[in-house]
């Protein structure tokens, strides 16, 4: 087995690296040492981003689901840096509420992005990690260990990219590619703090048990991914806590069926009386990709 090469001769991809955990991945591995490119929708975040990395920091427009645009982007950094060793398959994006009152556009766009978009990341970039033997992070979430009611979309796009991961972590290993997954829990990102601004689902999520219904801070979660990066790790915890939710797992949906549904119930009235303010994916980097969309 070769030696994982050390963080400051790697280069390493981001997606989703305008803001959150994607650009704070990014300035961290930067300060390991790493050369970075930064991939996202927004030129002007990705630019003030990829400025906090370096010189040596590049940054490029592109849209995840599109895998004609990753597969140029892809040749474009490899080109620029001789080599792609790592990819952290980051991009995401998140809408809440009851099924029925969504819009099925935006519904469906959030597994396309978070689910799709991963999969479209690996097909550009996994030519270039198997010249280098390199290694895939797929950020996932608790929300793939765990099922929410509100969030199907994001509980689905975030199962499907675990099992995607650990499906694609056999098919590449041969090849001398690693596969990890990353696991995140209520994390202090413009997304999270997107949804805490409807009342709603802030009074759905305060309801969670401790220490599930806490806001963690971003700065020790990205540490914890970049000391997983470095080790090449099969599983990353941003928080120590979620490791040991693994084997509960499979005793989650049935729990949350219980308690989740007494809660919805209560909410009903208030949920169908605020439907439409969420029409659209939330946060910063929600309100990027409908922009991109709309545009």
């Amino acid at each position: 087995m070769s030696a994982i090469p050390p963080l400051s001769a790697q280069v390493v991809v981001v997606t989703g690296a305008a803001r959150g955990v994607g650009a704070m991945t990014a300035r961290k591995l930067a300060q390991r040492g790493a050369k970075v490119a930064l991939v996202g929708l927004e030129p002007e975040e990705l630019k003030a981003a990829a400025a906090q990395c370096g010189p040596e920091a590049t940054y490029w427009e592109a849209d995840v689901t599109d895998v004609e645009a990753l597969t140029a982007t892809a040749r474009a950094v490899q080109d620029r840096y001789g080599r792609i060793d790592t990819v952290v398959a980051n991009a995401g994006i998140a809408i809440g509420g009851p099924l029925l009152d969504s819009d099925h556009r935006a519904f469906s766009r959030v597994i396309e992005v978070n689910l799709l978009g991963s999969v479209a990341t690996a097909r550009a970039f996994l030519p270039a990690l198997a010249e280098s033997g390199g290694y895939l992070l797929q950020i996932a979430s608790l929300a793939a260990i765990t099922p929410a009611p509100l969030m199907a979309a994001y509980c689905a796009s975030k199962a499907g990219v675990e099992a995607f991961a650990h499906s694609l972590r056999a098919e590449v290993a041969y090849q001398g590619v690693k596969v990890g997954v990353g696991y995140l829990s209520w994390t202090d990102t413009d997304m999270v703090r997107g949804a805490d601004q409807d009342a709603v689902l802030r009074q759905m999520r305060a309801r969670l048990p401790w220490p599930a219904n806490k806001t963690y801070p971003l700065g020790p979660a990205v540490d914890r991914l970049v000391a997983g990066i470095a080790r090449r790790s099969a599983h990353v915890y941003a928080q120590a806590w979620l490791r040991g939710m693994q084997p509960v797992r499979s005793l989650l949906p049935t729990l949350i069926a219980a308690v989740g549904s007494r809660d919805v119930a209560r909410l009903a009235p208030e949920l169908r009386a605020t439907a439409a303010s969420r029409l659209r994916p939330v946060g910063a980097g929600g309100e990027a990709d409908s922009a991109a969309r709309d545009a």
